[in-house]
């Protein structure tokens, strides 16, 4: 069920609440909304997921499209536990949610109790990012749901053996139907924001990646991920030997989270939280 809080600008958002046990925050990819986290949830019935959709994603009100940045929305993040009343809580962060989670570790560290980042890093290969340049903000083809799922399914880099059942799902969840055309489900003023990060130098995330340090911390990585590479990932894991990490299969940017791959290595992140 989807509920609603207001944040300290008096914008709406969205978010879904299910389960009881360790707080986890699962935070979604840069267009993408707390739908991320459907395959993986039944996996966890005894942890409490509290899945947000960011300012201007899913059912949040959209908003001014300077706010759509990292540091807004981890303070959104921050709002909804407060909201809820939760001191601190574990964060899944799937790729834009990976890097909020490590800014959260540098800004508000005493919030956190852990880190799984999702096919996310301190270093961004280009080739992905021109993926998502090439499509954020762009209206779908016009064509009917099962047939736009395939040409999802085309463009997806690096992923095989995929069920046409799980892009039909994959097309329901990220896109909705308006007058009888699909539509993305998020402000297309996103692609401002993205566009203008782009013209600037890439930032330098390892001081905030150092910053996750003396918190259980997982990577779950997409072996065929365009926008986390083998060596980045391989530069984590010598900074963070006891990082859990998993590369999926079978998988780009980003895994669906309910390969086998994706849930061992998050039970084990759990089970060093608890």
């Amino acid at each position: 069920m989807i509920r609603k809080f207001q944040t300290f600008d008096g914008l709406t958002l969205a978010y879904r609440d299910q389960g009881d046990g360790i707080p986890i925050l699962c935070l979604s990819g840069l267009t993408r909304n707390s739908a991320d986290f459907s395959y993986m949830a039944p996996h966890f019935p005894d942890a409490r997921l509290i899945q947000l959709d960011y300012r201007g994603r899913g059912a949040s009100d959209w908003a001014d499209s300077e706010t759509y940045t990292p540091d807004v929305e981890g303070r959104d993040a921050l709002a909804l536990l407060d909201h809820l009343e939760i001191g601190s809580a574990a964060i899944i962060g799937v790729s834009r949610g990976g890097i909020i989670a490590m800014l959260l570790a540098a800004t508000a560290k005493a919030r956190l109790l852990g880190a799984c980042l999702v096919d996310i890093g301190p270093e961004l290969g280009a080739e992905g990012l021109d993926v998502i340049r090439g499509y954020i903000g762009k209206p779908p083809p016009n064509l009917p749901l099962p047939e736009l799922a395939m040409a999802r399914a085309r463009m997806m880099h690096g992923f095989a053996n995929v069920p046409e059942s799980r892009w039909l799902e994959e097309a329901e969840k990220h896109f909705t139907v308006i007058d009888g055309r699909a539509a993305i489900n998020y402000d297309p003023a996103l692609a401002k924001v993205f566009d203008r990060a782009g013209d600037d130098a890439p930032a330098d995330l390892w001081p905030i990646f150092d910053a996750l340090d003396g918190l259980p911390l997982a990577l779950v990585r997409g072996a065929n991920s365009n926008l986390l590479s083998a060596e980045t990932a391989a530069s984590m894991l010598r900074r963070r030997p006891d990082m859990i990490f998993e590369d999926v299969p079978d998988r780009g940017h980003v895994p669906f989270l309910d390969e086998p791959e994706a849930l061992a290595a998050i039970r084990k992140w759990i089970g060093n939280i608890a």
